[in-house]
């Protein structure tokens, strides 16, 4: 079971411990205010009040212990820096930053955050690709050039196969499952054939996505 350190208990924080919770973690969270860390009670392991960019605190916790360290302060752009140059100046192995915004992702990243996240871009990124692109249902970004994209199939692949279609040769796409009806079919062969009623999951660049969909 993974033990996970979770500082910043704002409504970010506390969906994390939910989420966290849920999965069985042991979470240690962290925050100076007493009425954030009341809250999150229920749903951690053990809990604690008190200031995070205060380095003998955060020693007393002994954060090299835990397999995950999460920073999800917001709005306090120093004390978000602050507290993660102390986490691995203390030996913590893997500090997971939030960021703000994308400056505040680069300081992170130059004060010692192994990754960092930036969860107004991402969603930001994510309901305009879902809700302003036509034809596409959903998409999850895997690294700054691929994503998977849940698209759906064209009139004019009704009654083809994957493999007549032959579109990894053509635009470099992967297709890694169909769906449709209900059911997810992940068990993809050059004879599996799509109908216009399916979507279908693709992995690539979003620039050939939009060749190959005409989006």
């Amino acid at each position: 079971m993974k033990s996970v350190l979770l500082i910043g208990l704002g409504r970010f924080g506390r969906n994390m411990a939910q989420k966290l919770s849920e999965l069985h973690y042991e979470v240690m969270a962290v925050d100076k205010e007493e009425n954030l860390v009341n809250a999150v009670l229920p749903l951690v392991t053990d809990a604690q009040i008190g200031d995070v960019t205060n380095e003998a605190f955060l020693e007393t916790l002994g954060v090299d212990n835990f397999d995950l360290c999460f920073v999800t302060i917001g709005a306090d752009f120093q004390s978000s820096l602050v507290a993660t140059a102390l986490l691995k100046d203390l030996g913590a192995k893997r500090v997971v930053a939030r960021a703000s915004s994308e400056i505040h992702k680069k300081f992170l990243l130059r004060n010692g955050a192994d990754d960092v996240f930036y969860p107004a871009k991402q969603v930001a990124d994510w309901a305009v690709i879902r809700y302003a692109v036509d034809h596409v249902l959903d998409y999850v970004t895997l690294d700054s050039e691929y994503a998977i994209y849940d698209v759906a199939v064209p009139e004019e692949w009704d009654g083809k196969t994957v493999g007549s279609l032959d579109i990894r040769k053509k635009y470099g796409l992967n297709v890694l499952a169909v769906r449709g009806g209900g059911a997810t079919n992940a068990a993809i062969t050059s004879e599996t054939v799509l109908l216009s009623t399916q979507t279908v999951l693709v992995l690539g660049h979003w620039k050939d996505v939009q060749k190959c969909f005409r989006i």
